[in-house]
């Protein structure tokens, strides 16, 4: 028999997405849920799943994570996002290689991206790994905000399923959430002391434009492919430029 398997989220307002998530996750023994204080229907919907529903003030992106990890039950977590799916197909992989125990310590998968009504599987997007399944005793949750992933001490395998990612609504939806993770980001980097330099404004941005466009292949998906590449420049842009209007003003946060 395999151990038991604990489904991790956290959230907030997120009604209209979480049903599909909590669905994708009752395989596992246990749906645990951080959320927020939602203002919406989410923690109704999440009580249908499991009885096991915290609430708790933000903690950031990595504290929240670490906060739902110390919460589970299970010797393995299983991480998702609420506007993220375990495939049918990842929830199968992942069962069979805990049905036999290994030296295993951690699982990384693609997540491939629905984005304006079509799955991104070319450029910056896909594959993506992303390590969301295990050992409680062996991992947590680092990184830089808003940017979290889970750190392992021990060897990992790459699964061939993806996760699905129902990311942004439309291309308002995405904008508004750059906009919300550069001025996140740009405030991390001001409190580490990292400094503006214009060379970040004028080079990085084309080359993550050529990089996501050009080498990663997405040329080939067409108009979603520039978009996303063009979008992606954008964010790199105003993230050095949120970080220099910190500089200038002095202050340690900002409501652009």
């Amino acid at each position: 028999m395999r151990e038991k398997i604990s489904g991790c989220i956290t959230c907030f307002n997120e009604e209209d997405k979480i049903r599909r998530c909590l669905e994708s996750l009752t395989w596992c023994d246990e749906i645990v849920v951080v959320d927020s204080f939602s203002t919406d229907g989410t923690v109704e919907i999440c009580k249908e799943f499991t009885p096991h529903v915290h609430q708790h003030k933000w903690l950031g992106y990595i504290g929240q994570k670490n906060l739902v990890r110390s919460l589970a039950q299970g010797p393995w977590i299983v991480f998702l996002d609420a506007d993220e799916v375990i495939s049918p197909e990842l929830a199968i992989e992942i069962q069979k290689e805990l049905e036999t125990p290994g030296s295993y310590v951690g699982f990384q998968c693609p997540r491939l991206v629905e984005y304006l009504d079509r799955w991104i599987r070319r450029g910056t997007w896909y594959p993506d790994l992303k390590l969301r399944v295990f050992r409680k005793d062996k991992g947590r949750s680092a990184g830089r905000e808003p940017h979290d992933h889970v750190e392992v001490d021990g060897p990992i395998k790459t699964l061939a399923a993806p996760i699905w990612h129902y990311t942004y609504d439309n291309v308002h939806d995405h904008i508004q959430q750059i906009n919300r993770f550069s001025t996140i980001t740009a405030q991390e980097k001001s409190k580490e002391g990292i400094r503006f330099r214009w060379w970040d404004l004028l080079f990085r941005p084309p080359w993550r434009f050529f990089k996501g466009y050009i080498l990663r292949g997405g040329i080939r998906e067409g108009f979603h492919g520039y978009l996303i590449a063009l979008i992606g420049a954008f964010e790199v842009a105003i993230k050095y430029a949120k970080l220099k209007e910190l500089e200038l003003t002095g202050r340690k946060d900002t409501d652009t």
